[in-house]
């Protein structure tokens, strides 16, 4: 069935439950401002969220960036460059390590998305010219011996030098770690391509139980990630789609036989007789990689991996019970938000009413985690504190936070359209 394209951003609720939405948004901006203001040096190391993007205050910079474009005049402006100073300064001063969601790299991709946003570009300074530079040597580290996942690897490190573009140093980096992606690539005899998380490089947890390592399937840690960086390097005139192709046909090639539960597991590994099905979530499962492969299937124009993109996501449309989709709270990395905003971006880039359904359903199921007065806007998160332990606790954060939802609520309630979630590689190109 052809459906039509909405032909800008526009907010998928109505107005009633939009102005419910906005309150809410309300209520965690006042929390996390009052919180931002709480950094006393003796809390826990836990509840220091410190510069980064996932959890930080560079994730909370663009949070209230991109709610003055929502609510002008009411200082959310002043807040979000203060949260940015105080993350660019942190950073300088610790030796924070170059990942995308929690390192200097997430930093500089906060810094390159708001000018303009937050800020005005004088072309007299580049901040960002001493990251990109340390990153550019980085990543010329050959044989490469680190992650190539998004949340921490090479796929964050092109995530950033992706939104440098077209400044100084942004296209260089990119054509290394591309190149580093070649080397590291497993290369099959039919021509598809994969990566290997190897066993030096995984948690006790997982090593156990898979010695030799595995094939990640998340977009948060594994191939999809790849194929969402490949796509958007090739639009940008970066010679990737040998790299492309291969990694898009293995990926295909893991769906499992119909009845499992979701299309694909959380990794394949050598000898793994039993993939587990997923859960519905951005990180890991069939919604996120959905989300991803529309994007790289509009990015290059392969029609035949959109239709793959939209079979999958329509499958995830109709898991609607909270506990086989294994949703527990809030997040936008594995909560109900993350969840109703790709259905969102989904919708917004298609048109498909089932999709419009899906995301307004999870939007109310975000909406009703929330219990007024606990944590931060209402939200508790059910996610590590001290000791590791996973338990319910205030987050401010973009990643698991009450920032994250806010950020979501306002894409849904609102014409101001979340380019923030190139950060998810969620950035869908309208249909041509």
């Amino acid at each position: 069935m052809s459906t039509e394209t909405p032909s800008a951003w526009s907010p998928i609720l109505p107005p009633e439950a939009a102005d419910r939405a906005l309150r809410v948004v309300e209520e965690i901006a006042a929390d996390v401002r009052e919180s931002a203001g709480e950094q006393a040096e003796g809390a826990p190391s836990w509840l220091r969220r410190g510069p980064s993007l996932a959890g930080g205050d560079a994730g909370e910079a663009y949070f209230f960036t991109y709610l003055d474009q929502a609510r002008p005049g009411q200082g959310y402006d002043d807040l979000a460059m203060t949260l940015l100073e105080r993350a660019i300064e942190a950073t300088g001063s610790l030796q924070a390590p170059p990942g995308l969601y929690s390192g200097f790299s997430g930093v500089a991709w906060t810094l390159e998305h708001l000018r303009g946003r937050l800020f005005e570009d004088d072309g007299q300074e580049d901040p960002g010219e001493e990251v990109i530079s340390a990153l550019i040597d980085h990543v010329g580290l050959s044989p490469w011996r680190g992650h190539y996942d998004l949340i921490s690897g090479l796929v964050g490190f092109a995530v950033y030098a992706l939104e440098r573009l077209p400044r100084p140093g942004g296209r260089e980096c990119l054509e290394r770690i591309v190149a580093r992606l070649a080397e590291t690539a497993e290369r099959r005899p039919d021509g598809t391509v994969t990566w290997l998380t190897g066993p030096d490089l995984m948690i006790d947890r997982d090593l156990e139980a898979y010695p030799e390592g595995n094939y990640n399937l998340g977009v948060a840690h594994g191939v999809p990630g790849v194929i969402g960086v490949l796509a958007r390097a090739c639009a940008a005139g970066v010679d990737a789609r040998d790299l492309l192709d291969g990694s898009v046909a293995w990926l295909l090639d893991q769906r499992m036989p119909e009845g499992r539960g979701s299309f694909f597991a959380y990794n394949v590994a050598p000898g793994d007789a039993e993939p587990k099905p997923t859960r519905l979530a951005w990180c890991y499962g069939d919604l996120g990689l959905a989300t991803t492969l529309l994007m790289a299937a509009r990015t290059v124009g392969e029609e035949s991996w959109e239709r793959e993109a939209l079979t999958i996501a329509r499958a995830a449309a109709r898991r609607t019970d909270e506990k086989e989709a294994g949703v527990v709270d809030a997040g936008i990395c594995h909560g109900g938000a993350g969840i109703g905003h790709l259905f969102n971006r989904l919708y917004q880039a298609t048109g498909d009413p089932a999709l419009r359904d899906a995301a307004l359903y999870w939007i109310e199921r975000t909406l009703g985690f929330r219990k007024p007065g606990r944590g931060l806007g209402g939200y508790e998160m059910w996610t590590v504190g001290e000791g590791t332990e996973l338990n319910w606790r205030s987050d401010p954060g973009f990643l698991t936070g009450s920032s994250g939802v806010g950020l979501v609520l306002l894409a849904a309630a609102t014409a101001v359209e979340p380019e923030w979630d190139r950060v998810l590689l969620a950035d869908i190109p309208g249909r041509r």
